[in-house]
């Protein structure tokens, strides 16, 4: 699940905001009432959406954009006027007066989003070993001096073995190198 963290420069805004998503079966991870509390709470956590306005008492909403960790989004809620001016900064922003039903919508989708990017994240395919990256190289080599394949063809070649056999495209390389140094 991502963090939430709310910040306002008065306290009972940021309480009225969490007692909305509380309402709303959202759990609130803090509140606070300056950005380096907010810092200090999202440093503590691995991502997540902060909800902020657009001046708090240490600094604006855009030098804590700056500051803040990866893994968190920004939701800006300001007047209109001032919405106007932050327009592609890349933060998610909502107007005042706000409806609950926006801010509830708008929090859903963000934490929504940030799952996503982070299931895909872990999906990342791990960065090969030297040796690993050896064995594949020499057996496009060998693929392409012997059967005069391209590059291309060769990495195609070795992708579709090592996909029909359920091997690795190491194990693959590997039993390529073996087989055509003989």
């Amino acid at each position: 699940m991502s963090s939430l963290v709310i910040v306002f420069p008065k306290i009972e805004d940021a309480k009225r905001i969490r007692d909305i998503l509380s309402r709303n079966d959202f759990d609130v991870d803090a509140v606070c009432n300056t950005a380096a509390q907010a810092l200090g709470e999202m440093n503590n956590r691995n991502g997540g959406v902060l909800i902020c306005g657009y001046k708090l008492s240490d600094m604006f909403y855009k030098d804590l954009l700056e500051c803040m960790p990866a893994g968190f989004e920004m939701l800006l809620i300001a007047s209109s006027r001032v919405l106007s001016s932050c327009e592609g900064s890349g933060v998610v922003a909502l107007a005042m007066p706000l409806s609950a039903y926006e801010l509830v919508n708008t929090v859903q989708m963000m934490q929504h989003k940030a799952r996503k990017r982070k299931r895909k994240a872990n999906v990342k395919p791990k960065a090969r070993s030297k040796e690993d990256q050896d064995i594949i190289d020499q057996a496009k080599s060998l693929l392409m001096e012997r059967n005069h394949m391209t590059e291309s063809e060769a990495r195609r070649y070795l992708q579709k073995c090592s996909m029909e056999n359920g091997t690795t495209l190491v194990e693959t390389g590997g039993m390529v190198v073996s087989l055509m140094s003989v």
